[in-house]
């Protein structure tokens, strides 16, 4: 069984890879989700049994703090992970799982069967005030990732590296394991181009209200810019919206195939710092320009630390002016970053192998 975390699709778009790796090995695949991660992963593997596992349902603030909503909201998280690891118990004896796959959530461990976690956040970053309390949280993370049997970090374990801090500042446990980055377009890049040829791709993410917030900033700014641009909502299972501007296309979602080819044939992203994000950028080297989540420790963190290095141009949401950024990115690199997934292969190799 495979489980993903639902907050946004990123979690639901970077376990494709394993996917098909673990059927390539003759594993019968159950997906595990709810909402629009499920939407997505049907559209992905229409073919598989799919188990509806209600997920966190976390939203995020329109304003103020994240981090102090976040502390409101650990009874109902704690909770949540009680709920789903019971949860878990019923599934397992009845779909007679034999291993499970948890990508961050953190409550999907058994002590009868192997349970395998897969996280690029280590360690937690906090804001200004509260960065003293980063060593804390690893030490927590730490706790609940030792009741697995194994942790995969999607990341390469030496430079470059993708995740900085996030499973580089602090030691990761000797069961854990640099797989290196996952994305689903790692197999992905078309033989031949499409015709499209776009200025501005947009892809909106993430959760609620922030992912519609984000949207409509970018389509007011795009519809008075005369470039030919694409927005994608990042809502599998929506219909796409009614298109009547010349020259802004909208789509509610597209398919992993129809999604790498516009990247590849659009001259700059327009998205969230987020890792899934991250990975796909990298493996299709495409140059970007990234709008952190408001109160988002990671994706503030993520894209501090990819502007400072002059790889990625990175700007408030408050503030971002795309005009202007797109002036101000012309002076990033980009990063090109693929995996050829054997260590993925040899992880999941070795737990085919055991009894």
């Amino acid at each position: 069984m495979v489980c993903p975390l639902d907050w946004g699709i990123g979690h639901a778009t970077r376990i494709v890879p394993i996917i098909k790796i673990l059927i390539d090995k003759d594993f019968e695949v159950i997906i595990a989700s709810d909402k629009r991660p499920l939407a997505f992963l049907k559209t992905e593997f229409p073919d598989l049994q799919f188990v509806k596992f209600e997920g966190y349902n976390i939203t995020y603030p329109e304003k103020g703090s994240m981090v102090l909503k976040m502390f409101f909201l650990l009874p109902k998280i704690i909770l949540k992970i009680i709920s789903e690891h019971r949860k878990l118990i019923k599934i397992i004896r009845k779909h007679q799982i034999d291993i499970v796959f948890s990508d961050n959530r953190f409550g999907l461990w058994n002590k009868k069967i192997p349970c395998i976690f897969m996280t690029h956040q280590i360690m937690i970053k906090m804001p200004g005030n509260f960065k003293f309390l980063e060593k804390f949280l690893y030490k927590i993370n730490q706790l609940i990732i030792k009741k697995y049997n194994e942790c995969w970090i999607p990341d390469n374990q030496g430079s470059p590296n993708l995740s900085g801090d996030l499973s580089h500042k602090f030691s990761p446990s000797e069961k854990s394991f640099f797989i290196g980055s996952l994305s689903r377009f790692n197999d992905q890049l078309p033989t031949e181009k499409i015709n499209v040829k776009t200025d501005i791709l947009a892809l909106i993410s993430g959760p609620e209200p922030q992912r519609s917030v984000f949207e409509k900033k970018i389509l007011s700014q795009l519809k008075s810019l005369k470039l030919k641009s694409v927005v994608v909502r990042g809502m599998p299972g929506d219909e796409n919206p009614d298109n009547r501007d010349e020259n802004v296309k909208v789509f509610s979602h597209l398919n992993s195939k129809e999604l790498s080819e516009y990247i590849l044939n659009s001259k700059l992203i327009i998205c969230r710092p987020g890792y899934s994000s991250l990975m796909d950028l990298t493996a299709l080297n495409k140059k970007a320009i990234f709008a952190p989540t408001p109160g988002q420790t990671e994706q503030e963190y993520l894209a501090k630390y990819f502007h400072d290095q002059e790889i990625f141009f990175s700007v408030k949401q408050k503030d971002l002016d795309i005009k202007k950024a797109i002036e101000h990115s012309k002076d990033f690199s980009g990063l090109s970053m693929r995996n050829d997934y054997s260590l993925l292969k040899k992880r999941i190799e070795y737990w085919q192998n055991q009894d």
